[in-house]
This record gives C-alpha cells, structure tokens and sequence, in this order.
C-alpha cells in the first residue's frame, strides 16, 4: 500500500504528464494489472488495485464474503402462468437462476398472493420451487389476512425463525400484525383481506412486530454475541416513514432497542416497492423492489438517505420492478444492488450509509 506521502507524490507525477505520457503510463499500469491482477494479501487483508485510479480497495477482512438474493411483493393472482404477475414473477426466478457465482440463498420477502387465495399461494409456490438455491420465506399481508395464514403456515412453516450462515445471524419477522378489527362487526374473511390489500384502507391498524415476537426475538438474541452480525428481514419496514399508507410499524422502537447493541445490523425489508435507504443509530435499513409493481414515493417522511428512483414508465409493464441482492462484506455490513429490469443496477454501500451522506444518483438507463 501506498504511504500518504508517496501516492501525493504519485499523484502530482501523474498531474505534470503530458497527454501521451499519461495515456502510456496508463496503458503499462493496466497491462500489469492485467497480467498479475495486483492483488496482494497481507494476513487477513486483501488489498486490490482498481487499475484504472491507482487506488487501493479493500476486499475482504477475515471472514467469509457471500452474496443473498431476494425476490419480493409478486402478489400473484389464481390466474395461471399467463398472467402478467405471474410472468415477471418467474422473469425473477430466472435472473436469479442466471446468477454467477450463484447466490448462497434467496430470500422471499412477502406478499406472495394478492387476496390470500390457496391457489395463489400454491402458484406462487410453483414459481419459487424453480429457484436454484435454497429459498428462505417471509409473509406479507397479503399472504395472511384471508385465513389468518393457516395456508401460508401448511406450504412454508413457522412466519418468524432465525438462522445463521458464514458467521452472520439472520432473523425473519412477521411485521405485519394488526389489531383486530373484524370480529366484532363480524367482517366475513374476503371482506377482511379486501380491507388489508388497500394501500389506503379506512379501518386500517398500524403493523407490529407484537409482544410474543419481540419476547422471542428478544431471548433468542440474547444467545448471539454483540459482535455477531445480524441481518433482520421484516415485510413492513422496521421504522415509521407515512403511516396512512402503513409503511410504518408502531413497535419499530421497541424492535429498533433489542437490536441497538449489537456492533453491526442491517435490516433488509419490503412492502414498499421502491428504493428506500435509512439509518437510525447503528441499524442500516433497506427496502426491496417488487416485481409486480412500483409504488410512489410518500408524500411525506421520506428517510434522507434515499436517492429516489426515478418514475416508471406507465407503458413498460416491468419498468420500476425488479429484484435484487445483498453482498454481505467480511466486515458484517452490506451492500444493497438493486436490479431495476430495463435500468442501470442501483448500488447502495454500507460505506455510504456510515457516511451519513446519500448516495450520487447515476442514470437510470
């Protein structure tokens, strides 16, 4: 590496070139970085030099990078293959598929089915059983409120569980727990998912983590060292951005305290259908892209470190949707990709975020 003294020596060498002394000493460094990859180890430390700035980056610290996919929000309808949720949904399986190297697994984020239907949910199944790697599952709303999710428990299991890969502990929340507004006038199940589904709904209660989750997750972190990575995945995000329309969870600080001791969190959720970055305290928060898809932009509390997308194009059916991944950094941090279909990737860095700084918007196209 470079001492600070001598790459500002490097750098006024390289300011006094001429135009063809530059391009040649350019064109040398390249065809060496070419031909030995100027990568350099010292102990844990991998250090690369990006040949085209001289630059050193650091690529890993001890433990083991990996990478995580999600596809998320296909609010599928029983309408077969054909029909147009259905197409993108499995346009997402087959990018993810196409990955290379593979991603280590893929997580679902939610919002499997539309209105909650059986046949939803097993069509929905169908789809994510072509995925290559192991699928782990969350629940959405609209996966839960026709049967209380008695047949999203039949096809996927426990709604809230905990894992642990490569050094880093994973947890996934049902977030979408609401108070109950339907017994009492006597609401027959389609009546209460219809009133769920609305972005808008007029008898509406704010999500929630609930008491006997966060009673769980309380005992189970108890069992995970501080300087344990975690990586939480919620469906509504885990703070409260524009409550009329839910993208809002009421226990959020509840939530946000059982994980404010630990070195390193990142939460990772859905429901929105947007890019949507935050940070509060040492929790890094990241919305996910639906397929099916985009929701604007709230008309207030937009968190500032999100750089907006930009506004889909009505015609283009997969414009604004998409799906993504995680690169989980030896540091415990992430980094969010963004795979806008039709669009230029968007990258979003725990580098960024711990900046305080939101990130350069760059073309969308």
């Amino acid at each position: 590496m470079l001492r600070p003294e001598n790459r500002e020596k490097l750098f006024t060498s390289l300011r006094q070139m001429s135009r063809r002394e530059f391009f040649s000493a350019t064109g040398k460094v390249a065809a060496m970085a070419a031909a030995t990859d100027l990568v350099m180890q010292f102990g844990h430390h991998i250090i690369s030099y990006a040949p085209h700035s001289f630059q050193p980056v650091e690529l890993a610290y001890g433990a083991d990078k990996f990478t995580f996919a999600y596809v998320s929000d296909t609010h599928l309808f029983a309408r077969g293959m054909t029909h147009r949720f259905a197409k993108a949904a499995m346009k997402a399986v087959q990018d993810v598929n196409a990955m290379s190297p593979p991603p280590d697994f893929v997580l679902f984020g939610g919002d499997l089915a539309q209105l909650g239907q059986a046949e939803e949910l097993k069509l929905g199944k169908e789809i994510l059983d072509e995925l290559k790697a192991k699928r782990y599952m969350m629940v959405g709303e609209h996966d839960w409120y026709f049967d209380m999710g008695e047949k999203w428990r039949e096809l996927f299991g426990n709604p809230w569980y905990a894992f642990d890969h490569k050094g880093v502990h994973f947890v996934v929340l049902n977030s979408v727990i609401v108070e109950d507004y339907w017994t009492a006038p006597k609401m027959k199940p389609m009546e209460r998912m219809l009133f769920m589904a609305q972005l808008d709904n007029p008898k509406g209660r704010p999500f929630t983590v609930g008491e006997e989750q966060r009673e769980w997750l309380g005992k189970n972190l108890a069992q995970v060292d501080k300087t344990t990575p975690l990586v939480i995945f919620s469906h509504s995000p885990l703070y409260k951005y524009y409550k009329p329309w839910n993208f809002w969870t009421d226990d959020a600080e509840a939530v946000q305290k059982l994980l404010a001791s630990f070195t390193s969190v990142t939460v990772i959720h859905a429901h929105t259908h947007q890019v949507l970055t935050n940070r509060i305290g040492n929790i890094h928060f990241h919305g996910v892209l639906s397929t099916a898809w985009p929701w604007p932009y709230a008309p207030e509390g937009l968190p500032k470190l999100t750089v907006q997308m930009d506004r889909a194009d009505p015609f283009n059916q997969f414009d604004g949707c998409g799906w993504g991944n995680v690169d989980l950094l030896a540091t415990g941090q992430a980094n969010k990709i963004y795979r806008l279909w039709d669009r230029n990737p968007t990258v979003v860095t725990a580098a960024q975020m711990e900046s305080g700084k939101a990130a350069t918007p760059g073309p969308s196209y």
